[in-house]
Order: structure tokens, then sequence, then C-alpha cells
């Protein structure tokens, strides 16, 4: 959509996603620290600007992004499974009896795991699979939020459309109040056309309370989703885009084909399957046994004319190999093995299951777009019309072959034709945004904007 900043997420392109989505807003707001502000720019805002903001301050995003971070230090501390481990010791201690003489003793230790049939890179998988899936979730809330602001940011453009047409209205009502008032004082219409034409007036006043209610009510919700307070004030642009063409989007099966590519929920299930797969590995690899290499050396030391006298120092060292496996566990290693096998099971439906669901959304959004083309088509003839209609009414009641409630008619008619004039055009870009969100590319259409 408009002025969108998205980063398509790969499997392997995780990292320079982190950085930009960290790092963008920066650039945008050098001169101040955007998470922190407590004012709203005073400067008419784009929607590239909106979304980066929001996504500098909004506290569901930054919370995803501390999972990423939490779910990359589990990752990079799972490596230590292929690394030796240290560990040392030491110690001084006196006798009671001996007042005179001290125990030195210091030891070091290592080991390290040579062979295990594959279990410590099932477990290194299975934690990099899950790094992977909070990275899709983390890019996922990214989208969602981003679509979120679409949604306010143009139903504050509509909000406002509506105060303008109501404004309009109230203006041609006065006018008909005015007419109505004139020919009444020169005898050419009936009481009544005054009575109709305040009524009306009244009606058009109301109107624009309304509308201008809604408009606050809309602001509040942009605010709102900006973490600003919802009582301050934000001007927004509006920005027009070359779309809507009957060949501009795609079939639905190409849309289809993307979203299985890079839509995040569908890799996050399929991050998830491929961890419940090692999950289950590892659980059957720990009933077979492993084989490692240790050693240490100690050094014991007791004081007799100075410390580590060469005379008094004891030092012995040894190196083995182990082998280590489960012989009984209570049957917790039978049945945590089937359970992970149930588990990846479960996973696998589960993958199928928001697969399905992810070409359902496709198919839906794709057909409300369309709609929506046509909806904003059929509305721009009805506004064409009812604005002509309105003009030739108030002409014919002006010149006496009109009623004054053949021109309340059309005066409703045309305020009518504005609203879903309005609604529709700002519809189809949201429309156009829930197909961009539901294929996973919610940058689709920034080249479309002028």
């Amino acid at each position: 959509m408009h002025g969108i900043v998205y980063i398509r997420q790969k499997r392997m392109n995780m990292k320079k996603l982190i950085t930009l989505f960290v790092t963008f807003p920066i650039y945008a707001f050098a001169s101040e620290d955007c998470a922190t502000t407590r004012k709203v720019p005073t400067h008419e805002m784009t929607l590239q600007e909106i979304v980066e903001l929001g996504l500098c301050r909004n506290p569901q995003t930054a919370a995803a992004y501390m999972s990423l971070q939490s779910a990359r230090y589990s990752k990079n501390a799972a490596h230590s499974v292929f690394l030796p481990t240290f560990s040392g010791s030491a110690g001084a201690q006196r006798s009671h009896t001996q007042n005179d003489d001290w125990d030195y003793s210091a030891s070091i230790s290592a080991s390290y795991l040579i062979f295990d049939f594959g279990k410590r890179e099932s477990d290194f998988a299975q934690t990099l699979a899950m790094y992977r899936a909070t990275g899709f979730d983390y890019d996922e809330t990214i989208q969602n939020y981003i679509y979120s602001l679409i949604g306010s940011y143009y139903a504050l453009l509509i909000a406002d459309a509506d105060v303008l047409a109501a404004e309009s209205a109230l203006t041609v009502a006065q006018t008909a109040k005015n007419t109505a008032d004139k020919k009444f004082n020169a005898g050419a219409v009936a009481k009544a056309d005054v009575y109709k034409a305040d009524t009306n007036l009244a009606s058009s006043k109301l109107s624009l309370e309304r509308a201008k209610n809604n408009r606050e009510i809309a602001k509040g919700t942009l605010l709102n989703n900006l973490s600003f307070p919802a009582d301050q004030d934000i001007k927004i642009k509006d920005m027009p885009a070359n779309f809507g063409s009957d060949t501009e989007i795609d079939n639905i099966n190409k849309l289809i084909e993307i979203a299985q590519k890079q839509r995040p929920d569908l890799l996050k299930a399929n991050a998830q399957t491929s961890a419940a797969l090692y999950r289950k590995r590892s659980a059957f690899l720990k009933n077979l046994p492993s084989f490692s290499i240790h050693g240490d050396i100690n050094i014991n030391d007791r004081t007799i004319g100075g410390m580590f006298d060469k005379m008094s120092i004891n030092a012995k060292g040894q190196f083995g190999v182990s082998v280590s496996m489960p012989i009984f566990t209570g049957f917790s290693n039978f049945y945590n093995t089937r359970a992970a096998g149930a588990d990846y099971e479960n996973t696998k439906y589960m993958e199928q299951s928001v697969s399905n669901n992810a070409n359902m959304d496709v198919f839906s959004a794709f057909q409300n777009y369309k709609t929506a083309k046509t909806v904003l088509n059929q509305t721009k003839t009805l506004l064409k019309s009812a604005t002509e209609s309105e003009h030739v009414t108030a002409g014919m009641y002006k010149v006496g072959r009109a009623t004054m409630l053949d021109w309340q008619t059309a005066q409703s008619e045309l305020v009518d034709a504005q609203k879903q004039h309005n609604a529709a055009k700002y519809d189809l870009f949201v429309k156009r945004a829930a197909v961009a969100l539901a294929i996973g590319d919610i940058k689709s259409g920034l080249k479309d904007t002028k």
C-alpha cells in the first residue's frame, strides 16, 4: 500500500529483517526519540511516516522483537553442545591441630562428547527451527500491525471526507432555506416549504455534528494505534495511487502460490513442524548410548617451608573414555518418545490447517478486492448522477417546477452518494492491503503510489 515499508522475510534472511525493522525509524525521526516523545508531529503525515512512527512506538511489536532476541540467544547457547567443557576449582584449608600448616589444592577437568548417534544435532536443529518460527512470528506481528495502521489511517480519511460532505450538504440546505424564505415572502410558495427547509437545515446541522464526532473517534483510534493519547491532534495526507484496473492484479492461483512461499504464519507453522520432528528424533535417541572423553589434573600441596615447595607438591592426572546409556528410566523415555511422536503428528495437522486457512484468506481478500473495484465504479456513477439531479432539481424549484420535498430528496440522495463514494474509494485501498497481507507481502502496491 501507499508508502508502506516492509521487508520480505525469507528463511535465511532473518538478520536483515531484524536490523531494518529496528533501525529504520531512526532515519525518519533522527531529530528526536520517537519511542518516548509525547507529542504528535505537527506536519501532515504520509502513510509511510505513520507506519514508521508506529513501529518505533508500538509495544506489541517491541515485545515480539524481544521474544525474537530471546530465541536468538537460546539458539546461540545451543552451539555449546558441539564444544568441550572445562571446569576448575581451587581451595585452601588449615588444620586446627597444626596451625602452621596449610593445605592447598587445585584441579582442572575437561570433557567432550564425541558421539551420540546424532542427538545433539537434533537438539540443535530443534532450537534453530524454533528460532526461525519466532522470527516468522515477529514478521507476522509487524505485518498485522501495519495493516491495522492502514485501516485506521483510511478510516480517518473517510471521516474527514464525510465531514466535508456534511459541510457541503449544510451549505446546500442553507441555500434551500434562503430560497424558500424568499419565495414565501414573494407569495410564490406556501409556509410548508419554509418549514421543510428549516427541518432539512436542522437535520444537516445534526449530520455535520455526527460526522465530526465520528472523525474524532477515528482520529483517537489512529492516535491510540500510535501509542499517543487519543485527545491529541494529528494531520494526515491523502495519497492517491494508480491501482484498481482490471489487469493490475494477479490471478487467484498465482496469489495462493505466493502466499505459500512467503506468508509468515505458514512459514512459522512449517518451522514448528520441523522443530517437532527433531524433538521426536531427540526423544528416540535418548535411548541410545553416548561416548565421551574426559580428563583432569589435580595438584595438592602442604606448606612446608614455602608454598608449592618442590618437595611438597603432589600432582596427578587422568584421561579416559566413557560410555553412558540409560538402562531403565521408569518407562519415561518410552512415553516421552511416544508423546514427541504425537506432538509431531499434531503439528503436521496444524500446518495443514494453517495452509487451508491461508488459501481461504487469499481467496476472500481477492474477491473482496474485486468487489471493491466494482463498487467504486458504481459509486462514481451514482455520485455523478446524484450531483446532476440535485443541481437540476434546485434549478427547477427556483422557477417553480419542483417542490421543496423534491429538492430535499435530491439533497439527501447526493449526501448519501458522497458518503458511499468516500467509503468505496478508501475501502479499495484497505481491500488492496488485505490482499497484500493475505499473501504475506504488505509492501505490495508501493510501486503504484504517487
